[in-house]
């Protein structure tokens, strides 16, 4: 079972948490890592780039000239494709990038992910941030007190207070996210993941369905 550092902020007492091995130690699982990124980015694109088909393209009302006895090519408009100014062919049009990945697949990405970057030494336990009301200041010094040195660092509780949210939101390599929205994205985007005991019981829950 995978052993990670658990970590009480109010006095600063440190040991030692086993966590379960269907969730924290699977072996990762490439290729629905890449199936699951590949599905998230594709939600964020908002699928606007659009082209203008000859149909769209202004102008053009006229044959150029005529039909036969030019020597010239055949040619029913100026804004044909291949024509300058004319429209696109087969050309982008708005539309929807995100696809549907079974729910069975997205769990499965998340356990490879979680257990990557336990395999790295790279996930912390707390037993939760003592925050009574949003101070960046507060925070960012018990970031700093759990981990030395991070690229970028991913908090998850169960439901995260707003007094943790908006504390965490002017740091720009903080992101806070609760279980129930935690993608697999967001862990493999994490140099180190922080999780709240509440939060690493949960996902156990809900991941080892």
């Amino acid at each position: 079972m995978p052993s990670v550092p658990l970590i009480d902020v109010a006095n600063s007492s440190r040991s030692e948490k086993s966590l379960s091995d269907s969730v924290f130690g699977v072996q990762p699982n490439r290729h629905v890592l890449y199936e699951a990124v590949k599905q998230y980015r594709a939600r964020q694109r908002r699928g606007t780039h659009s082209t203008k088909t000859r149909a769209e393209v202004s102008g053009g009302g006229a044959k150029p000239w005529r039909q036969k006895g030019t020597g010239r090519a055949r040619v029913g408009s100026i804004r044909n494709p291949l024509w300058r100014k004319g429209g696109v062919a087969h050309g982008p049009k708005p539309r929807d990038h995100s696809f549907r990945l079974p729910g069975k697949v997205q769990r499965g990405a998340l356990r490879s992910a979680l257990s990557l970057r336990a395999g790295q030494n790279a996930v912390t336990l707390v037993k939760g941030f003592p925050l009574k009301s949003p101070s960046t200041k507060t925070f960012k010094s018990q970031v700093e007190g759990l981990v030395s040195e991070y690229r970028r660092l991913l908090v998850v509780d169960v439901r995260p207070s707003k007094a943790l949210t908006l504390s965490a939101r002017n740091l720009p390599l903080v992101e806070v996210r609760s279980v129930a929205a935690l993608h697999c994205y967001d862990v493999l985007v994490a140099g180190h993941v922080v999780l709240s005991e509440e939060a690493a019981h949960a996902l156990e829950e809900r991941l080892q369905r």
